[in-house]
């Protein structure tokens, strides 16, 4: 592993933080802790921590040991100083006479000597590193310590690479323990450059941010050149189909078995997640290998990952193109025995709790597919991103530890203990969630005009959004280059998103544009083309739509923009107009025709918003027309008031919230009488 150390960098480092009134100490604990942090076989999304032992000054001037380290819901990738909250070091120190601590007064105890009450609670090892001596105090997950030491002989393989250079210490549930225990090991061992957790990590300790850090790589070096001797063949292949489906074919169906189901709305109201697909040579090798019922059952890598991972992955069958209806029952099958595992393993370890448990939903996190690749499964996209990553590291770790012999994790009751550990459940928040959080929402057009405010406003309503547009240079958030008139263009676009998200549950069709002269009159090349652009891409939109949705079996919104030119036409306007009053019944046939799949159809018809299609030269254009001013032009409605983009957006996500509407147009114009549906 390299050495990213720099003097001038950490110079720099001490210079920015010192303009801030911050100390040189606090400065270098941030800049080593950043170096870590991004290192992605060292630690991910908010694990390890750091320390230093520092002297500040309290509010009466007089100067405080205190202990800088991380807190929690901080990432070391990019930690800042208040993410190093600052605890008096003597009363923590002084705990380590003590025969046990509660979590809960560990807790306590740490938040009551914060010097700002405000700062983040302090980590769950911060006695750990309080009890240890040392200054600077670097803590890591390290991926190849970890296949180093998971395994039936993990001690004496720690022993063999590092000697004298780290001490052993047993696994021990992070806490008070584990704290008194390392202690123990490091008064044992005063020499030692770190202590190896045995099936948890590493820490490295030094009298300098420079010292930690360098024994930390020095010593992780150690455990990766062990494993660059290794040659075991691993991972031997299992016979796989030689056809096998995509992740587009698979992803809706595992997303619909995976599921929650509502106690009452139907299958709209169920609780879904989110996906993130993940494939590569190493993680084919993994998933196609015909022992992975062994070595990926055997638990996670590192006690913390079983709150974002479960502590195992689903195992499902290989899936064949053409034939996704046996999969669909093989992964049901699968999944079944899952969720019966879960509980099972819950009740085992539950009634040794006081007080007991509430069980957690016994939805995996990780789902392996043998032949394609695996999936993160959560809450959101972030969410399910952390698991993806989470699995690769766990593909990197046992890998390796093949290679060396056999990988084995903590015991189950330790997995338990963990999972279900308050102030490791504490780290994944407990936020109200927002309505429309883990729908999957495709917006058609949407880089700009009302396809834009459509995009954000179901953003803010807690959606994952996909933008699709030909020109997506302008788009905010995740978009997709597409031509919405070609239908490969449209299977391509919603295959990468029902692959990148597992699914889609809301469709804005809403590209359009707007072309004019009498119908008597007109060149049939040019309604043509508007017909391509105003039904054709419509029907393309929703078809593609439908064919996901189905798949998920949890229903699903279509959502068409047909203006009011679908119900009051206007002159000169009948090449756009003709086409926008077909997609208004293509929406209501939508709701006809599937409505037994719970899916429903609504349409929005506006007018005179301004966008790529009413340009303020269109307005300057039609207003002198007719004689009246811009602003009386665009406020001529019942209402008097302009009507904008916002306004349309809000009744798209106010008819995605009526989950019983279907067959339904919302006019949103201010009031229009002549364009009113009778």
């Amino acid at each position: 592993m390299k050495n990213l150390w720099s003097h001038s960098d950490a110079k720099a480092a001490v210079a920015h933080h010192a303009a801030k009134g911050i100390g040189e100490d606090l400065a270098l604990r941030v800049y080593t802790t950043r170096l870590l942090g991004g290192e992605p076989r060292l630690v991910l999304h908010g694990g390890g921590n750091t320390s230093v032992k520092t002297t500040v000054t309290d509010l009466t001037g007089a100067p405080v040991e205190v202990l800088c380290v991380k807190g929690s819901g901080w990432d070391m990738g990019t930690i800042e100083a208040p993410g190093l909250p600052a605890v008096r070091l003597a009363p923590l120190g002084a705990l380590i006479g003590l025969p046990a601590l509660s979590d809960e007064e560990m807790v306590n105890v740490q938040r009551c000597n914060l010097l700002d009450s405000k700062s983040p609670n302090p980590s769950v090892e911060t006695l750990l590193h309080a009890f240890l001596p040392h200054k600077f105090i670097d803590h890591t997950h390290s991926n190849a310590v970890l296949a180093l030491t998971d395994q039936p002989d993990g001690a004496a393989l720690a022993a063999d690479v590092f000697g004298k250079r780290a001490a052993l210490v047993p696994y021990i549930m992070p806490g008070f323990a584990l704290a008194k225990k390392a202690a123990e090991v490091s008064r044992a061992n005063p020499d030692a450059e770190g202590l190896i957790l045995l099936k948890h990590g590493i820490f490295t300790m030094g009298a300098t941010a420079q010292e930690a850090y360098v024994r930390m790589i020095d010593l992780v070096t150690l455990a990766e050149q062990r494993f660059a001797d290794a040659r075991r063949r691993i991972f031997p292949a299992a016979s796989l189909p030689a056809g096998p489906a995509t992740a587009a074919d698979v992803a809706p169906i595992l997303r619909g078995l995976l599921s929650i189901p509502a106690q009452a709305g139907g299958r709209e109201a169920a609780r879904r997640f989110v996906f993130e697909f993940r494939t590569s040579p190493e993680i084919l090798a993994f998933v196609n290998g015909k022992d992975i019922a062994r070595y990926s059952q055997q638990g996670p890598v590192t006690p913390d990952h079983a709150i974002r991972t479960k502590p195992t992955p689903l195992v499902v069958p290989p899936p064949e193109a053409g034939k996704l209806d046996i999969f669909r029952a093989g992964a049901r099958k699968a999944l079944d025995k899952y969720i019966a595992d879960y509980r099972g393993y819950f009740a085992r370890h539950n009634a040794r709790q006081a007080p007991p448990k509430t069980e957690l939903d016994p939805v995996p996190r990780v789902v392996l597919v043998p032949g394609l690749g695996l999936f993160g499964i959560g809450n959101s996209s972030r969410d399910a991103r952390i698991a993806a990553d989470l699995a690769e590291t766990t593909v990197e770790v046992i890998a390796d530890a093949e290679r060396l012999g056999r990988y084995e994790s903590i015991p189950e009751p330790d997995i338990f203990d963990i999972e279900y550990w308050s102030l490791e459940q504490a780290k994944l928040g407990a936020a109200a969630e927002k309505p429309l959080a883990r729908r999957i929402v495709v917006v058609t057009g949407g880089a700009s005009g009302i396809g834009a405010a459509t995009a954000q406003a179901f953003a803010r309503e807690g959606a994952e959004v996909v933008v699709l547009d030909r020109d997506i240079s302008t788009a905010k958030g995740v978009a997709i280059a597409c031509d919405v008139t070609k239908p490969l263009e449209v299977r391509a676009a919603f295959d990468k998103v029902a692959a990148t998200y597992g699914g889609i549950d809301i469709v804005v069709s809403n590209a359009g544009a707007a072309w004019q002269g009498k119908i008597g009159e007109v060149d049939e090349a040019i309604l043509r083309q508007s017909f391509e652009l105003n039904f054709w891409a419509h029907q393309s939109v929703a078809q593609n739509a439908v064919r996901i949705m189905k798949a998920q079996g949890l229903g699903g919104c279509l959502l068409f923009n047909t203006s009011k030119q679908a119900v009051n036409p206007g002159p000169d306007f009948g090449p756009y107009g003709l086409p926008k009053a077909a997609t208004l019944f293509l929406s209501r046939q939508y709701a006809l025709d599937h409505g037994a799949d719970g899916i429903r159809s609504n349409a929005v018809n506006a007018d005179r918003i301004r966008s790529g299609l009413l340009t303020d030269e269109m307005i300057a254009r039609r207003s002198r027309a007719r004689g009246v001013s811009e602003a009386d032009y665009m406020g001529g409605n019942l209402l008097g008031l302009e009507v904008t983009a916002d306004d349309v957006a809000q009744a798209f996500v106010a008819l995605a919230k009526a989950t019983k509407t279907t067959g339904a147009v919302i006019t949103v114009d201010g009031g229009n009488i002549a364009a009113a549906l009778r």
